[in-house]
C-alpha cells in the first residue's frame, strides 16, 4: 500500500533515562521518527537496545524524560486519565507474551465486551455485540460460541495470540504497536498471524509498528525500517535501502548473523 504524506506519529529528541547520577541508564537517546498513515514500520535491534522502552513511551505506559511526541500532527497530551483513554482508542498494542496480556479473572466474552465499550459502542444491544464478537473471532479463525464461557488461561498460546488480534479487530485503532507478536508460537501460526495483521492493515488503513529482533521479518513486511543500537537509531530508510544496502556496521552485523541453511554457520561474532 502506498503511504500518504500524513504523519500519524512523530517524535523529536525522544529520550528515556532511568535512575540518577552515576547510576542512570539512558534507555532511549534522542531519537527522531515519522510514521505515516497506513505504513508498516519495523524497529529492529537486539535485546536491550531500547526498542521496547520506546514502544511503551509511544503507548503512554512510560513517561518521556525529554523530547516531544506528536500524534496526528499535534503535540500529544495524555496528562489526564480521560485524555489517555481517548489516545488509546487510536493506538493499541499486541505484546510478546500473550499470557500476561489479559486479566485471567475475566472470561473471554467480558474481555471482548470491554473492547466494544471502549470503542464507544456501549449502547448496542447485547445481540449486536455478540455479532461483533463473533465476527472478530471468525476473522482470526476462532469460534466465539466455543470461547464465551472460557478464561484466557484455558487457551493455548496460539489461540491467545489470535484473541489479541480479535481485540484489535474490534477496536480498529489507527496505530498498532506489535512487540514481537509471533515470538512464542510455531512457524505455521506465525505466518498466519502476520497475514491476519497485514489483512487488517489493508482493511482499515492502519499504521503498524513492529518491534522485533528479526531482521528477516522486518524486510518481509516493512515499508520502512529503523535500526536501533544502545538506545539510538543508527540507520533508517526503506526496507530495501536498509537491508539490501546497509551503511551502519551494526546493521551489517545483524544481517550477517542471520543463519543461512545452505552455508556453514559463522559463529565468530557470537560472544
Amino acid at each position: 500500500m502506498a503511504k500518504t504524506e500524513e504523519f500519524f506519529l512523530s517524535g523529536r529528541g525522544v529520550t528515556k533515562i532511568y535512575g540518577l547520577g552515576n547510576k542512570k541508564t539512558v534507555a532511549v537517546n534522542k531519537v527522531d521518527f515519522d510514521f505515516h498513515k497506513g505504513e508498516i514500520v519495523s524497529i529492529v535491534g537486539e535485546s536491550g537496545s531500547g526498542k521496547t522502552t520506546l514502544a511503551k513511551m509511544l503507548l503512554g505506559l512510560h513517561n518521556v524524560t525529554s523530547g516531544e511526541i506528536y500524534y496526528k500532527g499535534e503535540l500529544r497530551d495524555i496528562r489526564s486519565q480521560r485524555k489517555k483513554r481517548a489516545y488509546w482508542r487510536g493506538i493499541q498494542a499486541i505484546f510478546q507474551d500473550p499470557f500476561s496480556s489479559f486479566n485471567v479473572f475475566n472470561r473471554i466474552d467480558t474481555l471482548l465486551l470491554d473492547c466494544i465499550n471502549m470503542k464507544g459502542e456501549k449502547g448496542l444491544t447485547y445481540e449486536k455485540k455478540c455479532e461483533r464478537m463473533t465476527e472478530a473471532c471468525s476473522f482470526v479463525n476462532l469460534k466465539f460460541a466455543e470461547l464465551t464461557k472460557k478464561y484466557p488461561f484455558e487457551l493455548s498460546g496460539g489461540q491467545m495470540q489470535r484473541l489479541m488480534i480479535a481485540r484489535i479487530f474490534l477496536l480498529k485503532p489507527q496505530i498498532l504497536i506489535a512487540d514481537e507478536p509471533t515470538s512464542m508460537i510455531d512457524a505455521c501460526s506465525r505466518a498466519t498471524i502476520l497475514d491476519m495483521l497485514l489483512k487488517l492493515r489493508d482493511e482499515i488503513d492502519m499504521t503498524i509498528l513492529f518491534i522485533t529482533h528479526d531482521i528477516g521479518l522486518a524486510y518481509y513486511v516493512s515499508d520502512s525500517v529503523y535500526i536501533m543500537e544502545q538506545g539510538a537509531f543508527v540507520e533508517k530508510g526503506t526496507a530495501d535501502e536498509v537491508i539490501l544496502n546497509p551503511a551502519a556496521d551494526y546493521t551489517k552485523r545483524l544481517i550477517h548473523d542471520v543463519p543461512k541453511i545452505y552455508e556453514e554457520w559463522d559463529l565468530s561474532t557470537v560472544k
